[in-house]
């Protein structure tokens, strides 16, 4: 009797340990070759991180892109829920260049490419109609940066940005650590000096699905944002510089609701954004970083909650996607299939003195954190 108890056991045993191998073999890994090339004299390199409960994180320096992120479903089942291309060369032409990237060194739009700092006028490049997005022409996001692998579950970058590069003063030194955590999150901090006075708003852009990059819409995955406010837009999408209320209009996600139950709505900022694509002004309770947002997709249960020490928080709804792009196994991205939180300071904050200073002199240090969460809900 007792040998048979073993002999179960070990049965019992040896069928649990081949189901959880089962459940990382559909994890499938890109080919590292398919991402060495040389670009600017530096060579660009595909990293991996694994953590202990079998998250894995595939990043490459040429833009800081998160190109993969692997999160398991409540039967432990893995997705890859972020979008993104197989090899360098396709993101060297691809039509959306922010998919997973680092972004700088101004996250968002700035108005007509113009700000004031310390009386001095700068121009940047308008590479957004007439306006500015997400550090110019050529951003953080095709940059390569400077990478060191410090283990399995975390990589730093490095990156000098010069005086005046893309039209900004000031030489700034930054460094980015990416870590794949054994809490299942994937965190992002960011550091930054200047030797002249400048502005800085630094962010990430990764595109989340998490039914899986390319697996249908994300209008019914559910949100939450922890703001009372948002920042209303003209019709370019720049804030007008008012603070308004998110309550009675389709912009409150005080309480979790489906993403595409409103976005619809006879609603004049849902009809400049075609769909969201706004700055959440975010609750900001204590020291440190606090609570941004939550997202569940109801099927999978795959849910994220966002942390940050940032005051304002982008929602964006895919709503340029437009089905022209072909990712990761050959998938289409179509409208609406994907969906953004950036955290960060406000759109155009140089030219509205009310919003959070994006400021930075010699003297001070520029710091940011972003945690991307993951867990199931049952």
């Amino acid at each position: 009797m007792k040998n048979r108890v073993l002999i179960l056991g070990f049965l019992l045993i040896n069928t649990i340990n081949l189901a959880q191998e089962k459940q990382k073999t559909n994890i499938k890994l890109l080919n590292k070759s398919d991402f060495e090339k040389v670009i600017d004299g530096k060579q660009v390199i595909l990293y991996t991180l694994k953590n202990s409960s079998g998250m894995v994180s595939e990043i490459t320096n040429y833009g800081g892109k998160v190109v993969s992120l692997w999160v398991a479903d409540r039967d432990g089942n893995y997705e890859d829920v972020v979008l993104g291309h197989s090899n360098i060369d396709e993101f060297l032409t691809a039509k959306e260049k922010y998919f997973g990237a680092l972004i700088g060194r101004y996250g968002n739009r700035i108005g007509k490419g113009k700000f004031t700092l310390n009386g001095e006028e700068y121009t940047l490049a308008t590479n957004n109609d007439t306006n500015h997005l997400h550090g110019g022409n050529k951003g953080y996001d095709t940059v390569v940066w400077d990478a060191k692998q410090i283990d399995n579950q975390s990589i730093e970058l490095t990156y000098l940005s010069k005086h005046m590069e893309e039209g900004y003063p000031g030489n700034l030194t930054i460094r980015v650590l990416y870590q794949l955590t054994d809490a299942n999150e994937l965190k992002i901090e960011y550091w930054a000096t200047t030797d002249q006075p400048t502005v800085v708003n630094l962010t990430h852009h990764s595109f989340f699905n998490f039914k899986g990059a390319g697996n249908g819409s994300i209008n019914d995955h559910h949100l939450q944002i922890n703001a009372p406010y948002y920042t209303p837009v003209d019709a370019g999408l720049i804030p007008t510089g008012t603070i308004a209320t998110v309550e009675d209009t389709p912009m409150d996600f005080q309480k979790l609701i489906a993403i595409g139950k409103r976005v619809n709505s006879d609603f004049e900022q849902l009809q400049f954004g075609l769909g969201y694509d706004h700055n959440w002004v975010l609750n900001q309770n204590q020291e440190g970083y606090n609570y941004a947002a939550k997202v569940i997709e109801p099927t999978s249960g795959r849910t994220m909650e966002v942390y940050t020490n940032e005051p304002g928080l982008q929602f964006y709804g895919g709503n340029f996607l437009d089905g022209s792009i072909i990712g990761k196994e050959g998938k289409t991205y179509k409208h609406r299939t994907a969906f953004c939180l950036e955290t960060q300071h406000f759109p155009d904050s140089p030219n509205n003195e009310h919003f959070p200073s994006t400021k930075l002199n010699p003297e001070e240090e520029y710091y940011s954190i972003c945690i991307y969460k993951f867990s199931i809900s049952k």
